[in-house]
């Protein structure tokens, strides 16, 4: 078997492991990364970036549709093909997945593709298209990521019961799409496929959409997805499909008990997602593991020394930023130990500062405490809010449905938490967050002159309600 020598070798390159090893060979480590599939992960390939496409996409269409009918334009959609669209999506992802492949050579990082597991604490074993090869490796981390969780009844054959790997690769659309699951990868799908003219039926066993966002923001977000004819079941139980010739038959229980059979042509499953750690050789090492997570402790280090992981195999959440972040902390720390340069700036990744978003419209995004988490935890705290409503660029631009809800401190006045709901949330959400992150208060941002008319002025209008003082609200 072949043998290499490395400071740092990497399984799996999304967004956690080469960043990891690009910022490790910055710091003058001798990295490695290996990678099974395609360079760049989910999020890249299959996730985040060909769905934000799709997204784009489908906002330009459904606006522009509205747009030309309200100004007494007829719109012939007749030849409408729904393959371009998706073929910009798959555009998009290769030339990333290209370009972060230009960058590990750029910095040197050795690419090696195969399927790896690890032999010992320091070596990896892998499986290359030409044979085994082993890496020896003064310190290793697993960044290997997940894929969409199957569930009982509803086995995925990516024809007719979809995962969202699936559905991101079909270059069709059924004429009724039945989604099970509100969460962000169920709402972004539901609003493409509605905006394209698909008929969509949404089912969440939890009692809201959008669980893990602000109850307010889900509420205005259903309220949004209902008036545009999606139909959506709360606190509904999925016992099952069958599959007939042309159609799928969806057992559905709602939330008052009721059992109901929905018809659809297709159904995309969107549940959560189940990690990446078979195979990796973990049991032999000793390494802690709960409910197929990985339990890490200080830098990302798993229970076996030497042994790091970042990203969705470990209990952080499944947000592509934070395995950034994190495969950057251990990086620093393995250089740290290695080269004797400066210990790092920080011990693992900050969850309350970490921002969430979900790119339907209206877009959600948040970080820190929410309102129900202050309330359980017992932490004192007030909200400030202030409505799209009241703000000039929200309404001329047509978008005046959103909040911005601010979570503060009644006596130091310091951010504990913020949610906003309605246009540019993803992007304007970072203010807060920063605010938060530098030890700023509500009356920092409320002074802060906003340029007129933005979407951002309703952070500061929302700052100065904290204060008791906001103007157009």
């Amino acid at each position: 078997m072949e043998s290499k020598q490395y400071d740092f070798v990497v399984i799996g390159a999304g967004p956690g492991g080469y960043v990891a090893a690009i910022r490790a060979a910055q710091l003058g480590l001798s990295a490695a990364v290996v990678e099974k599939d395609l360079v760049g992960g989910v999020c890249l390939n299959i996730g985040c970036i060909p769905s934000k496409s799709l997204i784009h996409n489908a906002q330009l269409f459904a606006q522009g549709k509205a747009l030309l009918e309200k100004t007494g334009a007829k719109v012939d959609l007749s030849n409408f093909d729904y393959s371009l669209v998706w073929k910009a999506s798959r555009l998009a992802a290769d030339r990333l997945s290209k370009g972060v492949n230009f960058l590990l050579r750029k910095n040197k990082v050795d690419l090696i593709k195969g399927k790896a597991m690890l032999s010992g604490a320091s070596t990896v074993d892998v499986e290359t298209p030409g044979g085994s090869v082993q890496l020896k490796a003064k310190a290793i981390l697993l960044a290997t990521g997940s894929r969409p969780r199957p569930i009982p009844g509803f086995a995925f054959d990516e024809k007719k019961i979809f995962s969202s790997t699936g559905m991101l690769m079909s270059d069709k659309l059924p004429k009724r799409m039945f989604i099970l699951g509100a969460g962000a990868i169920g709402m972004e799908f539901a609003y493409v496929l509605n905006a394209f003219g698909v008929e969509v039926t949404v089912a969440e066993l939890l009692p809201r959409v959008l669980p893990l966002e602000d109850e307010e923001a889900s509420k205005i977000v259903e309220k949004e997805f209902r008036s545009r004819g999606v139909t959506m079941y709360t606190g509904a139980r999925a016992s099952g499909a069958e599959v007939k010739d042309d159609h799928v038959v969806i057992h559905l229980t709602d939330a008052q008990g009721a059992p109901l059979d929905i018809e659809a042509d297709a159904v995309l499953v969107s549940v959560g997602r189940a990690t990446n750690t078979e195979g990796l050789g973990l049991e032999n090492l000793g390494v802690r593991m709960e409910r197929g997570y990985i339990i890490t402790g200080d830098y990302h280090e798993t229970s076996c020394a030497g042994i790091y992981a970042v990203g969705d195999i470990t209990t952080y959440p499944q947000l592509a930023h934070t395995a950034s972040k994190a495969g950057e902390i251990v990086a620093e720390r393995v250089a740290h130990l290695l080269k004797g340069t400066p210990n790092p700036r920080e011990r693992t990744v900050d969850r309350l500062h970490v921002p969430s978003a979900v790119y339907c419209e209206p877009e959600v995004a948040s970080f820190g405490l929410s309102e129900a988490s202050a309330k359980e935890k017992g932490i004192r705290h007030e909200v400030a809010r202030f409505p799209y409503r009241g703000n000039g660029r929200a309404v001329a631009t047509e978008a005046p449905e959103g909040q911005v809800k601010i979570m503060f401190d009644p006596d130091t006045k310091a951010i504990l938490g913020a949610s906003i709901v309605g246009e540019g949330a993803a992007d304007t959400i970072h203010e807060l967050l920063l605010a938060s992150k530098a030890e700023l208060t509500v009356e920092d941002v409320a002074e802060l002159v906003h340029a007129h008319p933005t979407v951002s002025e309703a952070i500061m209008e929302a700052a100065k309600a904290a204060l008791g003082r906001a103007i157009h609200y």
